[in-house]
């Protein structure tokens, strides 16, 4: 594991309040997806402000098709070892598949990941009414909640594919409805996924939280991407919002350094990465 050297300035921590300050100073936030100790230690080290431990490693650890298999039990053991590998870097856990299905449950499954797991923010997908009323439960209950809207992966049958959302007026619509709704509910943040970058900068100005996008655009407060798919080691072909920023660069450490200057400076997401 990476042992900070005596001489390196330390880094203060990144904290839910925090988060709003940066939307509020127009810095740009900095998020990577993260699953055990010696990735942590090097997201630590590159500075990044966000380390989420997703339910995408049931795709990219696990090998699965979808996040769907991916179990509690399995959320809050990875978050336990990202956690070790933390000091500055604030940590976001998602809620998986059918553990926020009501506020009973999801209360006892964010006890879990905050407890064992060490979350300071949870992750829950999608902006229905029953949703926003988990949401309101879980803040009531002082969890901080982190929303998720566009491309839900929990709802990839329903949806029918990883395809982009909100391209339509009513779809547009509807998500700019869903993202108003989860910030009264509480949510202090929201991650847009796979949604038009007109429609991520309307969202964004919007709301008073921050957004991070991924396949989102470059107007959201901030962008999070898989690490294994911004290492180029996923297997089969990279997600178009993607880049390999380890190609050309020495070290994986490099690469998660490289990716954290081009959010901040502005330069990613580029055009070749926006759709929509």
């Amino acid at each position: 594991m990476y042992v900070e050297s005596a001489d390196a300035p330390k880094r203060k921590p990144v904290t839910v309040p925090k988060l709003r300050a940066m939307k509020g100073r127009g810095e740009k936030i900095v998020v990577l997806t993260c699953y055990d100790a010696s990735f942590a230690a090097h997201v630590e080290a590159a500075g990044v402000d966000v380390a989420l431990v997703g339910d995408s490693l049931g795709m990219v650890v696990q090998g699965n098709s979808s996040t769907l298999p991916v179990t509690l039990d399995q959320m809050v053991y990875h978050a336990s070892l990202v956690a070790r590998g933390l000091s500055a870097t604030l940590q976001i856990v998602d809620l998986p598949f059918m553990q926020f299905r009501d506020a009973a449950t999801a209360l006892a499954a964010a006890a879990r990941l905050m407890a064992e797991g060490r979350a300071a923010m949870v992750k829950l997908e999608g902006g229905a009414e029953w949703t926003c009323e988990v949401i309101a439960a879980l803040v009531a209950h002082d969890v901080p909640v982190c929303a998720h809207l566009g491309l839900t992966p929990q709802s990839v049958h329903k949806m029918g594919g990883y395809r982009m959302q909100g391209k339509s007026d009513a779809a547009a619509s509807r998500l700019l409805d869903q993202a108003r709704a989860v910030e009264r509910a509480g949510a202090e943040l929201l991650v847009l996924e796979s949604v038009p970058a007109a429609l991520a900068g309307e969202i964004t100005r919007e709301l008073s939280i921050p957004t991070i996008g991924i396949g989102a655009g470059p107007q959201c407060d901030g962008q999070v991407l898989v690490c294994y798919d911004m290492l180029g080691i996923t297997p089969g072909r990279r997600p178009k919002f993607s880049k390999d920023f380890l190609a050309g660069r020495g070290s994986i450490r490099e690469a998660f350094a490289a990716y954290a200057e081009d959010v901040r400076a502005g330069r990613f997401p580029g055009p070749e990465q926006i759709g929509g």
